[in-house]
């Protein structure tokens, strides 16, 4: 899946600009034009932001099909109750550690 293309799609499924979508999520404009210049992915908090402007979940967000089931397993689930213990901070190294890879 194409991460900046599935936001791209949600938003003008919805008839936003950038800007639009820079203010329902709480980031700035600039932070969202820069994912599209630069190819880069949002990290996991920014993207949690704009899956909360979609109204949607993160699992949703993922999903190919509409009717599609999306399971998390017992690792899956560990991995992000993990994540979500960590600070910005460390969330943001151990991103860019797993980038890394």
């Amino acid at each position: 899946m194409n991460v900046l293309e599935r936001i791209r799609t949600l938003r003008l499924e919805r008839g936003w600009t950038e800007y639009q979508l820079s203010e329902k999520s709480g980031l700035t404009q600039s932070t969202i034009s820069a994912w599209f210049r630069t190819k880069t992915l949002p990290t996991i908090p920014s993207l949690e932001k704009i899956c909360s402007a979609f109204n949607i979940s993160l699992s949703q967000f993922f999903l190919e099909k509409e009717d599609e089931q999306t399971v998390i397993t017992e690792k899956e689930k560990k991995l992000f109750n993990y994540f979500n213990r960590l600070s910005l901070q460390q969330q943001e190294s151990l991103i860019k550690f797993l980038e890394s890879l």
